[in-house]
């Protein structure tokens, strides 16, 4: 399967039109939170209908995977805690979001909400708990935080990350975690885009600005995955352990689609 990652789009139209033209060569594209952007001269509801849109069109051409992150949140649930309200509106469209756990071909994905207090919390844990229960062979998870104490949650001067998320790590071990939230890690000094905690991998593409957002590509069975930007791309192999500093990506391998 070959997977494309992003997150941190924060309602740059420039990107989700590359994203738009990326897809087609991917069999998944996740996008692991802040879609909106709170800081935007355009009204929250206005950015809801218009990434939407991007969304419908993403799903004819491949399937997507959503889960929210703190500048999605726009209403409270129902335990008065704020919450994307809107995702129940991408889940109509067909695409696994905020409390979905799924199969995609044999790999489980569950997608978490951004927690915006403890009973939201409380309720993430119930979801994997339940999830682990039908885990067969590989599981994705979609947490827009990265775990605290990791690489990929360094912002260049302290760790921005989610400690909740380090004992879930521990306790089930899940293949992958596709996360954002922090933009600075791939690019600050100790900072990382990817990081191995035992089993589990957890991917950060980071932001940039401009028209091409920050990405990784993955190929589960090519055992590999890369990140893109600005500033070039490393890669790792996803069955070897983690060495640092990552190795610079200078040619593209076969299984590798453009990315856009």
């Amino acid at each position: 399967m070959k997977i494309l990652s992003v997150a941190d789009l924060h309602y740059s139209l420039q990107q989700f039109d590359w994203l738009l033209q990326a897809a087609p060569a991917y069999d998944l594209v996740v996008i692991a939170g802040d879609l909106l952007d709170t800081a935007s001269s355009v009204d929250l509801d206005t950015q809801v209908v218009v990434v939407l849109k991007y969304l419908r069109r993403m799903t004819a051409v491949t399937q997507v995977l959503v889960c929210s992150g703190n500048h999605d949140l726009d209403a409270p649930n129902d335990l008065g805690e704020m919450h994307a309200s809107w995702t129940e509106a991408i889940r109509r469209l067909g695409i696994a979001t905020d409390g979905d756990t799924v199969e995609v071909g044999e790999t489980l994905v569950t997608c978490c909400a951004w927690w915006d207090g403890p009973e939201t919390l409380k309720r993430i844990g119930n979801q994997l708990a339940a999830a682990a229960v039908h885990r067969t062979g590989a599981w994705l998870w979609l947490y827009h935080a990265p775990p605290s104490d990791s690489p990929v949650a360094w912002g260049g001067q302290r760790f921005f990350g989610d400690s909740a998320l380090l004992g879930w790590i521990a306790q089930y071990q899940p293949d992958m975690i596709f996360s954002g939230h922090v933009h600075e890690a791939p690019f600050v000094r100790d900072g990382s885009w990817a990081d191995r905690m035992g089993d589990t991998w957890i991917f950060n593409a980071g932001r940039q600005i401009g028209p091409v957002p920050t990405t990784i590509s993955l190929d589960t069975e090519a055992g590999e995955a890369a990140w893109f930007s600005f500033e070039g791309a490393e890669s790792v192999r996803l069955g070897e352990p983690l060495v640092r500093p990552i190795e610079p990506l200078t040619t593209r391998p076969d299984w590798m689609a453009p990315p856009g």
